[in-house]
């Protein structure tokens, strides 16, 4: 008998926490893709175990069809991202890719700022225009 009788009937995923405890959140790991669904991918893990690849944690470009990426039986290497209170466990493939280029931040570029100030200018030198020839034509 448990020291707290009621814990596993609150904590459902408490149990299956305990079984996955080799399995931690940043981990590197090897699995087998079993099934694939539109949504993404269920890999086959160390004994058993089962995680998902969301759609959008294949790659870092857009992925329209897992089909695409992958095929039942790969291998793959994937990083664990969540282990969920219920037991689930969120992987990702992008996770491991190459980083993404930095983007440029917006306002880096001084030429273009300047060009947005001149047009910025003009433009409201056009609205004040087109609004006084409109005020002279309702008199």
């Amino acid at each position: 008998m448990s020291a707290c009788p009621g814990v596993w009937k609150r904590a459902p995923g408490l149990w299956k926490g305990a079984k996955i405890a080799e399995i931690e959140v940043g981990a590197v790991i090897d699995g087998t893709v079993s099934r694939i669904t539109p949504y993404g991918a269920f890999l086959t893990l160390e004994g058993g175990k089962m995680g998902l690849v969301h759609i959008s944690e294949i790659d870092r470009n857009y992925v329209k069809d897992v089909r695409e990426h992958l095929r039942e039986n790969d291998v793959v290497q994937a990083k664990v991202i969540a282990i969920k209170e219920d037991g689930k466990i969120d992987l990702s493939i992008k996770a491991l890719q190459d980083p993404a280029p930095p983007r440029p931040r917006r306002g880096s570029d001084p030429g273009f700022e300047s060009m947005l100030k001149r047009f910025m200018r003009q433009s409201e030198e056009r609205q004040v225009d087109f609004k006084r020839s409109v005020e002279h034509k309702r008199k």
